[in-house]
């Protein structure tokens, strides 16, 4: 199944982009997502109107990506977090509680989508998440999760 991206899939490619999947994973999960748009030749031509809000939102000058790479890794970020008393979460961290605690600990917006977290966090302590600034830059946010 031929498909225009609508937003951003890891590892599958960027908004404007045209990409051919499996049948299945197109019209049960991208489709009714909205990740995805059904290839047609009349919709080739909202390609361009794609690319041109994506180039929109992106961070272009990779200077502005440098300087909130840098105050991203500056920051020490702390989660308070419900844990029993040997230090395991009561659930995992989700993906927008970090996103809610760097605006928090002062920290520029940032968009959930470009969170990576390795492993689920599921316990107290430092861990480290990866927040793609550009698509050049990556930064390292260390990340506090404390008992609250």
């Amino acid at each position: 199944m031929k498909l225009i991206l609508t937003q951003e899939v890891s590892s599958l490619g960027a908004p404007g982009d045209v990409v051919e999947v499996k049948d299945g994973y197109g019209r049960n999960y991208l489709m009714p997502r909205g990740l995805a748009i059904r290839w047609t030749r009349g919709a080739e031509k909202q390609i361009d109107s794609i690319k041109k809000a994506r180039s929109v939102r992106d961070v272009r000058d990779l200077g502005l990506a440098e300087e909130i790479q840098q105050r991203l890794e500056s920051l020490t970020v702390t989660l308070p977090a419900q844990a029993g008393s040997t230090g395991r979460l009561f659930g995992a961290v989700s993906v927008s509680e970090i996103v809610e605690a760097v605006k928090a600990a002062g920290g520029p917006d940032i968009d959930k989508r470009r969170v990576q977290v390795a492993n689920p966090i599921k316990s107290l302590g430092t861990h480290q998440v990866t927040v793609r600034v550009h698509d050049e830059l990556t930064a390292r946010v260390n990340l506090e999760v404390v008992a609250s």
